[in-house]
């Protein structure tokens, strides 16, 4: 067999079970992986690449070279769980940096950051005032986690004693032009609820990019044409809009009637349908 045929199946080979090694040492964000972890990944590559040359040209040599990296990774990572003290051991602990709104200057000397490596770090939390910290931590993945002062924080509906409505993450419905049965099958909804949306927005399927459904029935669309405009869903403005019209309604009836007893009923219904706004208020318009 030729030289360049050898390399080609060994790369395939290799590229195939890399990748099947990577997911069986598991989902990792390759920005935030313990400095171990980082040089397994780089190893594992180098070795493969060794291999797929014929730097390395015993084969079975090479696999046992993988063998080991990868086995010595699910070891530390099962040690890791069962052993807080190997734990720390192998990915080290983190380093606070900032303490009631004070820089530990030992602690930046120790990790060897400068003033202004900090610094930078706060403004990509977007704390670009020093004074609005009140707590710094190095994680050990390198990453600088910033909790603000209390008074610097965002304002939530919480703090405001304003109820909202739960969300769900929305659906993916539509990819590409072709409609997703699971998603809509999750939200309780079927093809024939979908085909129905896009006539009435007036858009065929096969001009839909991406389609999503929320939490509360809307569907939202990106088409591929993008000079046309679709109208934004409103289903929850429109219900509340209903309950208001028609406690609207029950108001002028009590008001225009003579009959004590519909005018007793009108009113009781109005002022129900009123505390019934009150309460939906929070997941119709918010």
């Amino acid at each position: 067999m030729q030289l360049w045929m050898q390399v080609l199946i060994r790369s395939l080979s290799l590229f195939i079970l890399i990748i099947f090694l990577a997911r069986i040492l598991g989902k990792r964000n390759i920005a935030r992986v313990p400095p171990y972890r980082f040089i397994i990944y780089h190893v594992l590559a180098i070795i493969a690449a060794l291999i797929s040359v014929n730097v390395i040209p015993n084969l079975v040599n090479g696999l046992i070279a993988i063998g080991v990296w990868v086995i010595f990774s699910i070891a530390v990572d099962y040690l890791s769980m069962k052993s807080k003290w190997f734990h720390d051991l192998i990915h080290g602990k983190e380093t606070v940096l900032i303490k009631h709104g004070k820089i530990m200057e030992e602690n930046l000397q120790k990790e060897r950051l400068t003033g202004e490596e900090l610094l930078r770090e706060l403004r990509y939390k977007d704390a670009f005032n020093l004074a609005d910290v009140e707590f710094a931590v190095l994680e050990n993945t390198g990453d600088i986690n910033v909790f603000l002062k209390s008074d610097k924080k965002p304002v939530t509906p919480h703090d405001l004693s304003i109820k909202v409505a739960p969300q769900a993450e929305p659906q993916t419905v539509i990819l590409d032009g072709n409609i997703l049965n699971e998603p809509l099958a999750s939200l309780g909804l079927n093809r024939e609820w979908l085909c129905i949306q896009l006539e009435n927005m007036g858009v065929s399927l096969d001009n839909v990019f991406l389609g999503q459904v929320d939490s509360s029935g809307d569907l939202y669309l990106d088409l591929f044409d993008d000079a046309i405009e679709l109208p934004q869903p409103k289903v929850k403005e429109m219900v509340y809009a209903n309950i208001e019209k028609s406690q609207a309604n029950l108001m002028t009836f009590a008001l225009e009637t003579e009959d004590k007893e519909a005018k007793a009923m009108y009113t009781k219904n109005a002022e129900k349908l009123k505390e019934l706004m009150e309460k939906l208020e929070p997941y119709l318009l918010r």
